[in-house]
């Protein structure tokens, strides 16, 4: 499967929350796309809605897919929708079977997500027509006409991070921050550019530790590195690596040191000062909203930042107790400035390895 990673630089249509996915969301001004009638609710009328959300690998990561599901149960309970949840696995040859039986199905809309589905969801809209996709996450543009799908801002988060762990640093005398990713690919380094972005808007000096453990899914190498850069003295590491991100967290229990989580709030304990949140969860039940209304723009490809209120760090207890009140007034500064379009954050998107490479030596310790 070839997956072809296509940044959108420019936000087409400006896309905000909805009020029903609950505290901190904005209302939807997102036009309806051409061709798009509202005959959901006609088509449907006094049934339920069915939803499937197929997670190519497995619950419990406490982040991604998690929230993924998270956002489905939402939909279940606001919109008393019929759904369903099948977890795919890793084995990615049952992946394209097990979204064509779901397409064969009765159910109305199917929800998936990630890189690697981006084609093979594609593929699927092609073939049945009939059937409504929404891809939760993916960097491609190309979208057939019967999918809806959704990308994040992620430079602009790891942005957020990149500016709390410097500040926290500088507070810390320290002048080195860690970076742990599950891969080395576009995705993850777009999370890492942002990320060494965000702290050189506050230390120009700055250095950033970088490791790839190779996995998203091996918690317990995913401590080893962790707990290699915290014996190193950093006190301060951000987290992209999936399943394996929960193992960095561990080491920094052990150590008493501080994680950045990502995706979802993991605050799974007093050392995770944050999280880098992809509002997953709430797209989703947002999505599902406009599908019923028949506003849903099928066709298109959105990519959803700070501005649309998609992205952000977890404000949480843990982070209101650890974070000094002067810390958290440079970091909303910061958030404002990005919603409002005053700083341009670089991407992984379109890089090569050599321009990759160029930047992390850049902040190498």
């Amino acid at each position: 499967m070839k997956l072809k990673r296509v940044f959108c630089a420019a936000l087409a249509t400006t896309m905000m929350m909805t009020t029903f996915v609950g505290c901190g969301s904005k209302e939807n001004t997102s036009a309806e796309a051409p061709g798009v009638e509202n005959e959901v609710s006609e088509e449907k009328a006094g049934e339920a809605l069915k939803v499937a959300l197929l997670i190519p690998g497995n619950l419990g990561d406490k982040s991604f897919y998690d929230s993924a599901n998270h956002g489905i149960e939402t939909v279940e309970e606001t919109f008393g929708a019929e759904i369903k949840v099948v977890e795919m696995g890793l084995d990615q040859t049952k992946w394209e079977p097990t979204l064509m039986d779901f397409s064969e199905q009765d159910w109305d809309v199917i929800v998936t997500g990630s890189w690697e589905m981006t084609e093979l969801l594609n593929e699927a809209a092609e073939l049945y027509p009939d059937k409504k996709y929404i891809n939760f996450d993916t960097s491609e543009e190309a979208t057939a006409d019967n999918v809806y799908a959704m990308f994040y801002k992620t430079n602009e988060l790891a942005f957020m991070a990149g500016t709390l762990a410097a500040l926290e640093a500088e507070k810390a005398g320290q002048n080195t921050i860690g970076f742990v990713g599950g891969m080395d690919n576009p995705g993850i380094n777009d999370f890492l550019i942002g990320y060494i972005e965000g702290a050189k808007n506050i230390n120009p000096e700055i250095k950033v530790a970088i490791s790839y453990v190779g996995s998203f899914v091996d918690a317990t190498k995913g401590k080893e590195t962790a707990l290699a850069m915290y014996n190193q003295g950093i006190d301060m590491i951000f987290q992209v690596a999936g399943q394996t991100g929960l193992g960095v967290i561990d080491a920094a229990k052990e150590t008493g040191t501080y994680v950045i989580g990502v995706d979802s709030d993991q605050a799974l304990a007093e050392q995770v000062i944050t999280s880098a949140i992809k509002k997953i969860d709430e797209s989703i039940v947002r999505a599902i909203g406009l599908h019923i209304s028949g506003e849903l723009p099928y066709g298109t490809h959105e990519i959803l930042g700070v501005k649309e209120g998609s992205v952000g760090l977890a404000k949480n207890d843990i982070y209101n107790k650890l974070v000094s009140d002067e810390i958290k007034e440079q970091v909303e500064v910061v958030e404002q400035k990005l919603a409002d379009g005053e700083i341009e954050v670089g991407t992984a998107f379109g890089l090569t390895t050599e321009q990759v490479e160029e930047i992390r030596e850049s902040v190498r310790p």
